[in-house]
């Protein structure tokens, strides 16, 4: 690590293969705590390139827990995280109304690390069990539609850096590897990112394997869209820039989806929205964002699959698989 952190330092590039193998060391609990924390630093300081990005990458799917997930056809909705925009948790939200929507979902997340509350903060705080037990992930996915993955169960690499993420407070590159290293390899995959560099990194990237994508950026800065701006969707096939009109909304105002300052009030929003108590903003946001994720898994229109969001949100689809979800830990 000493070599490789003079190297940094310098200026210089790692390659794929030794991005990887640095990862892999860090992951053997062989680097002490500085060595990590200065590492991330230079990824803070400068940018990643796509061979460093890949190598990473490769290195956690490499040690990851995987989860046999091949009997379903599976979407992910996950952003990076660490926008800065202090949303609700909005793709958590929306995976729940794709999976009331019929379809099955294996939710990738972790605890907010450089904002209140992340995905796994408020599943938690609703009583979701966390489990890498595959028998339990299956009876989810079977029952409810949806699985939520907690990353650091999958991930016991990454137990070294968790509290040094922590404590720094700021975005790393890890959360740029988030939602690309989902242990149950779904086929399809919605993902929010929170620059437009990285966008086409991960485009790069997906390229590369057999994965159904829509790599979503708001040109404002946001890992998702939000109704507040312009945003870039990348698919497989296409390359566009969106307006909320022509998601058949109105624009709002970043103020309106705001995530509150603790995380029992991210929960009490989250609850609010899923069992019908959202506001008009709220309930838009979620719904564009879950339509499409089911135009990427179904090949339905876009207004075909907000419908589609429409009737999970408003019917009480999406809240009945959280309660299952819930009722499932439980037992």
């Amino acid at each position: 690590m000493k070599n490789i952190l003079n190297r940094l330092i310098n200026h210089e590039i790692l390659s794929k293969e030794e991005a990887k193998s640095t990862l892999m060391e860090i992951s053997t609990g062989t680097c002490n705590s500085h060595q990590i924390a200065a590492f991330l630093t230079v990824y803070m300081m400068r940018n990643i390139t796509i061979d460093e990005l890949s190598g990473f990458r490769e290195a956690l799917l490499e040690l990851c827990i995987p989860v046999d997930f091949s009997a379903y056809e599976t979407i992910d909705l996950c952003g990076t995280g660490g926008d800065g925009k202090d949303t609700f948790n909005i793709s958590t939200l929306s995976s729940f109304i794709v999976a009331g929507a019929g379809y099955k979902v294996a939710k990738h997340g972790n605890y907010g690390v450089s904002s209140i509350s992340g995905s796994s903060n408020v599943m938690e705080q609703m009583g979701v069990k966390f489990s890498n037990d595959q028998d339990f992930l299956s009876r989810c996915i079977e029952e409810a539609n949806i699985a939520i993955l907690h990353a650091p169960l999958f991930h016991p690499a990454m137990k070294n850096v968790g509290p040094i993420r922590k404590e720094l407070g700021v975005k790393t590159f890890f959360n740029m590897l988030g939602p690309m290293v989902n242990p149950s390899f779904p086929k399809f995959q919605m993902v929010g990112v929170f620059s437009l560099e990285l966008a086409r990194m991960y485009a790069y990237l997906y390229q590369k394997t057999d994965t159904k994508y829509a790599i979503l950026h708001g040109l404002e800065g946001f890992d998702e869209v939000s109704l507040t701006d312009s945003v870039k969707i990348i698919t497989n096939q296409t390359e566009s820039i969106s307006s909320p009109s022509e998601f058949l909304f109105d624009a709002i105002q970043l103020q309106e989806i705001k995530g509150g300052t603790t995380i029992e009030e991210a929960a009490k929003i989250f609850y609010d929205v899923l069992s019908g108590k959202g506001s008009a903003a709220q309930n838009n946001v979620v719904l564009v964002n879950a339509a499409l994720a089911i135009q990427t898994i179904s090949g339905l229109s876009y207004t075909e699959a907000l419908e589609k969001a429409k009737d999970s949100l408003f019917s009480t689809k999406a809240f009945q698989q959280l309660n299952k979800l819930i009722q499932l830990s439980k037992s």
